[in-house]
Formats: C-alpha cells, structure tokens, sequence
C-alpha cells in the first residue's frame, strides 16, 4: 500500500480561527473517504501540531493537539490556519512555531497559510521575493511588516515554489480544493467543491475589497494628499497639479506616495473613486451614468474598465449583485 503524506495543520499559540481549521479538516476529510470509495489509499494523514502536545484554549473552545512540533520529524504539508487577534502578538508567541516551519520548509515540506495565517509565513521569511495573498482587511499591516513580499491582494490563491497562500475568510476553502487537485485529483476535488458547495474556480476576491487607504506611514505631506485626495473624490486631480499644490515634483511625489501608501497616486485616486461608486451602487437609487459623474468620470468607458480592473466585476454586475 502505497505510504500515507504527513499532513500538518499548525496550531499556532493565541487565537486561531476555527472555521478555517475545522472545515479544512473537514475537506481533507472527505477527499480521503472519496479515495477510500474509490479503492484507493487515503493521501493524508492528518495531525494537529503545535509548540507542545495538548489542549489549547480557543475562545469557548478546547483544542487538542495531536503532536508536539518536536515528534514530528519531517511533514509533507504544513498547513497554517488564519490566526486572530493582534497579528503582531501571535508572531512574538509563536517564534518556536515559525521556526519549525522554516526547518521544514528547507527540509522539503511544501507550506501553506490560510487567511491571516500568512503572517506566519511571512515572519518566517518563506514569502520574501514571491507573491502572496492574505484577508483584504490586513493588508496595510501586511505590508507594512513584510515591504520584501509581493503583496497580490485580488487573488484568492497563490502558489510559488512550494510555498501556498490564500484570501480571507471563507475563500480560504479555494487554496483546500487547489491542493486536493494537486494532492488527490481534479475529479476529487470536483466532488469535494460539489459536497461542499463551493465555487471550485473563484480566484478572485476584489469584489469584497474595502478600500481604506494606507496611513500609517510618517510622511506627513503625503497624508495630507492622501486627505486632500479623499475629500475630492468626485473632482478631476490632475497628478501633475496635486503635487505642485504640496511643492514636489511630479517624480519625487510618486515615488514618495507609492513608498508610503503602497500605491501610484493615480491607482490610490482610482481606488478612491471606485470604492464610493461601490457605495451609490450598493444602495441602488443612481443609474451607471449618474454613479460615474458623481464620482468625476465622464468617459462611461473608462469608468467601466477601471472599475472592472479594481474589482473584477462591471459596474452592472456589481449593482446587480450587491445592491440593497
């Protein structure tokens, strides 16, 4: 019979998420019964793993480890389940789990996070110089924390030499189907999207993105544009006028904008406009053309295709979907 891959899920010290660990679990569980049904071998075997063997406290919720860190010799997969509270916290608690994964990870075991798990990952250095994913809602942080680290915050599953990282929440169950079709297989992890009732092929999470603009940076004049910017959201800016107005040339303010906010000026006034497009749309009273003057388009095409660039969707689908 054909040797089982040591799966482990990481359980880090403080707060973790539960719906993120318990329905991974869940998922991997099914994919080796679909095996079993099959005639085959289970892939995984799957343990809790953590600094010491035992329960842990969640919340209202008692949590068993299966394994110390220490008895397991060499995983296949470690996979790193969205963490709570003060991210910066969990990775000072967790220094001895980061290093573990960094061992196994140069050990050969393949990583990856779920949500907010990311920032284990990141302290961990195995996201320095690639591309990564994490919940929207941390991105100013992550980015903050880890400038090295190709932040792609629109996609819901990244994959870069054995290092997996996923978007927030819920979508997090897209990166478990991608590594049970990589793992088990296509057909396997079909009939687990359809137990389940997931969308097998969503790779995009910029439809949920709230834009909120990074300001915690100490470039004072820039946060003032950032300000300036955020009160004329449905003016024309002209860039070249903006950074005469805050007496930068127009090169000096783009390099000093995108170093503080993570952003070009133009894709910061972009988003600005697009996230309070979003807010006429979702309450749906305005028409397109109306949504589009309010917030200082007046070319339909070009509000179209910047809206579609930021959040995936055309203004019709989103007014459509998520109007209330």
């Amino acid at each position: 019979m054909k040797k089982m891959k040591e799966l482990a899920i990481l359980l880090p010290y403080g707060t973790t998420t539960l719906s993120s660990l318990i329905l991974t679990i869940e998922v991997i569980e099914e994919a080796n019964a679909y095996f079993i049904q099959k005639g085959k071998a289970p892939v995984f075997r799957t343990s809790l793993v953590g600094g010491e063997k035992g329960k842990t406290v969640n919340g209202s919720f008692a949590i068993q480890r299966d394994k110390s860190t220490s008895e397991l010799d060499m995983a296949d997969l470690i996979i790193v389940p969205a963490i709570g509270g003060n991210v910066e916290s969990a990775i000072k608690n967790n220094k001895k789990n980061i290093e573990w994964v960094m061992r196994q990870y140069k050990n050969g075991a393949e990583v990856a996070s779920i949500c907010t798990g990311a920032f284990i990952l990141g302290a961990a250095g195995l996201l320095d110089g690639k591309s990564c994913s994490t919940h929207w809602g941390f991105a100013n942080t992550f980015r903050g924390m880890f400038p090295g680290v190709n932040l792609t915050i629109e996609k819901i599953i990244t994959d870069e030499r054995g290092v997996y990282t996923s978007g927030g929440a819920l979508s997090s169950l897209n990166l478990v189907l991608y590594l049970i079709g990589k793992y088990y297989s296509r057909e396997t992890a079909v009939y687990c999207a359809k137990v389940f009732e997931l969308d097998i092929d969503r790779n995009n999470q910029s439809p949920y993105i709230i834009f909120s603009g990074q300001k915690k940076h100490d470039d004072e004049q820039i946060r003032t544009a950032q300000l300036f910017m955020e009160s004329n959201v449905g003016d024309k800016i002209i860039i070249e006028k903006l950074s005469s107005k805050f007496s930068m040339e127009r090169r000096s303010f783009d390099r000093r904008f995108k170093k503080a906010t993570g952003n070009t000026p133009l894709e910061y006034m972009q988003r600005l406009k697009v996230e309070a497009a979003k807010k006429y749309l979702e309450k749906g009273r305005k028409t397109i053309n109306e949504v589009m003057y309010e917030v200082g388009y007046s070319d339909v095409r070009a509000f179209r295709e910047v809206f579609k660039k930021i959040t995936g969707m055309s203004p019709v689908e989103y007014k459509n979907k998520y109007n209330y």
